[in-house]
């Protein structure tokens, strides 16, 4: 028996070898190819994200995004996001690349951070910010949905994709200043029906925040539903 064992314990580190050779699992954040079993990050990677923790603090640059425009109880960023970085790479693999483990465990992440702050207690349903239809179709998915359901498996609190829609598709904001990224996105969402969400408190999803021009659009609309109340919680930070 232990011999027989010997051999299958030896054919499982060849085939493990053999498949990553021709499909090498590295680290969606450096490139790194030595991982934990079961995460698309490398340790460095992991302890090096650049962690805000605006999610335990009031009046943080996110809320103050907000602020006289959008009526919140709670917002924060899990990191703050810079170009040619570990976190840019990862962006990039989790809306370009395919890589919705990796979009799931930043979720895990990024619900933690909501999890050990009190300031988020007593949410409802977390709401993925959508994507214009065709473009999800493209794409295969949402990316804000596969962060909800990372921080749905964290919290319990259940992920609703059929509560706001995004009505067309809109412009780049990239090249855009803030003026002009508020005017692209007024208009651009609709509720169909807001039974599920009346005198709920929604947690409103995203990938990054740079002027909240699009979580603005977006929270407004949620807030018209009856009784809503709105946090909002995204992954990354970006400043001007």
């Amino acid at each position: 028996m232990n011999q027989k064992l010997i051999m299958m314990n030896t054919l499982q580190y060849a085939w493990n070898a053999f498949t990553h050779l021709f499909y090498p699992h590295i680290c969606a954040g450096c490139g790194n190819d030595a991982l934990p079993e079961g995460s698309e990050l490398c340790l460095r990677c992991i302890y090096g994200l650049p962690v805000t923790d605006f999610e335990v603090h009031a009046d943080n640059p996110v809320e103050k995004i907000f602020a006289g425009r959008l009526q919140i109880e709670a917002a924060g960023a899990h990191c703050y996001f810079s170009k040619r970085s570990p976190i840019q790479h990862m962006l990039h693999q989790l809306k370009y690349g395919g890589n919705r483990a990796l979009g799931h465990q930043l979720g895990i992440m990024l619900g933690t951070a909501l999890v050990q702050s009190t300031r988020f207690n007593g949410i409802d349903l977390i709401i993925p910010m959508p994507l214009f239809a065709a473009r999800e179709r493209r794409r295969g998915y949402n990316q804000a949905a596969v962060l909800c359901g990372g921080i749905a498996a964290v919290t319990g609190v259940p992920v609703c994709t059929v509560l706001v829609y995004r009505a067309e598709a809109t412009e780049t904001q990239t090249k855009k200043n803030r003026v002009e990224r508020w005017n692209n996105m007024q208009g651009k969402f609709w509720v169909p029906d807001d039974t599920m969400a009346k005198n709920r408190h929604l947690l409103l999803v995203d990938d990054v925040v740079t002027t909240g021009a699009t979580l603005e659009a977006c929270g407004s609309v949620l807030l018209k539903i009856p009784g809503v109340r709105l946090s909002v919680a995204v992954l990354c930070f970006a400043s001007d």
